[in-house]
């Protein structure tokens, strides 16, 4: 069984990883994972790192759960160090109609099994005195955290590599074809045949699916993220808001060298070809307000790098996964909206039992890629 796997983010090396440790892999199954450049270098390398469920659609929270368990086990799965730490995650509240969001958030997670602490004005400030005095309340999941995005696909992939994965890295796909039992993958070098086919190209996961005639409303982005100076190191957890509008998102988290990384507020337009994201530095300035307003003690600290990627945006901000709605062999993984770091392993794992037993792990059904076909009238 030869099975081919376009795009080299966590989605795509997560499920290479998993289809060749799965435990009814076959033993002629043969994994090759195309990139159109370096592994890693797209969507998950712009991440912030957030491993998070806290705030997250409740119809992904059972393979956000099932991705957690994964986190904790990746040093040992993969045979080294991602960074994954779990540090817990708070975000802070504002405002009145925060505090009712947090409050309803709260109490519908428990059902989906996410219990969070919800802290008045003064626990808060017990707990976390970093955090801005006229934050009136907040909300801690203790079991998220975050994990180092350059890290975490390399090593999904060396791992799979080193179980017989193929990787074809800065190898453009120019076009994806059915074949009467299976696919070929146009590349500038060669033809490349599979069996069963995984797209999980990010941004350009687009037009793969449009490549086989199944249309998804997804847009592209760009992130806006920096990091500041080495600091002495006083906040351990992810740390975010409640916010209703875009530009009063901000989040960010200290790692162990002190340094803060940080993110938020509206993204810029970007176009995939060539695909070059930027960042514009308008928003950094107002990240720099934001960040001082959550977290005082940061007014002032230096800036020492930005950087921005592509992440792709799906209409109804839920992502595509699952098998084709026209093709046999064919499956989805993309457009996760900004939200998919945490989800990765799961969804590796996710891809892994699907395509090879034709089982699901979790549910998945709401992600289905015929939520968007045309429906039609039949006329009398």
């Amino acid at each position: 069984m030869l099975i081919a796997v376009l795009g080299g983010g966590l989605m795509g090396t997560a499920s290479a990883f998993f289809l060749l440790t799965h435990p009814r892999v076959p033993k002629s199954l043969r994994v090759t994972l195309i990139d159109r450049g370096a592994i890693g270098a797209g969507a998950t390398v712009a991440s912030f790192g957030n491993v998070r469920r806290q705030g997250r659609d409740f119809r992904q929270m059972a393979l956000a759960h099932h991705s957690l368990t994964l986190w904790n086990q990746l040093e040992t799965l993969l045979g080294c160090d991602v960074e994954f730490r779990a540090t817990g995650h708070i975000r802070a509240v504002f405002h009145q109609q925060a505090l009712e969001d947090m409050q309803n958030f709260a109490k519908a997670a428990q059902m989906h099994g996410l219990d969070l602490d919800l802290l008045d004005q003064a626990e808060l400030r017990r707990r976390f005195p970093f955090l801005s005095q006229d934050a009136i309340a907040g909300s801690f999941s203790p079991h998220d955290g975050s994990g180092n995005p350059r890290l975490v696909a390399p090593a999904f992939a060396q791992a799979a590599a080193r179980r017989g994965l193929v990787i074809r890295d800065y190898t453009p796909v120019i076009s994806v074809t059915p074949t009467g039992n299976g696919f070929q993958i146009e590349t500038p070098d060669e033809v490349i045949g599979a069996d069963l086919l995984l797209n999980t190209a990010g941004a350009w996961g687009r037009q793969v699916a449009a490549w086989l005639n199944e249309a998804v409303p997804l847009t592209p982005y760009a992130p806006q993220m920096g990091v500041t100076e080495p600091l002495e190191h006083r906040i351990l957890p992810v740390v975010g808001v409640w916010a209703h509008k875009s530009e009063d998102v901000i989040y960010c988290r200290q790692v162990e060298r002190g340094n803060i990384v940080f993110g938020g507020g509206p993204r810029e337009d970007v176009a995939l070809d060539p695909g070059h994201a930027k960042v514009n530095p308008m928003r950094t300035l107002n990240q720099i307000e934001a960040l001082a307003r959550l977290i005082p003690a940061l007014r002032g600290t230096a800036i020492i790098r930005t950087w921005s990627g592509c992440e792709g945006y799906v209409d109804d901000m839920l992502p595509i996964i699952g098998p084709s709605a026209r093709h046999d062999g064919l499956f989805h993984a993309f457009g996760f909206c900004g939200h998919g770091f945490q989800l990765g392993p799961g969804l590796g794992a996710e891809m892994a039992e699907l395509m090879l037993t034709g089982n699901s792990l979790t549910d998945t059904s709401p992600f289905h890629i015929a939520r968007f076909q045309r429906k039609t009238t039949v006329v009398n």
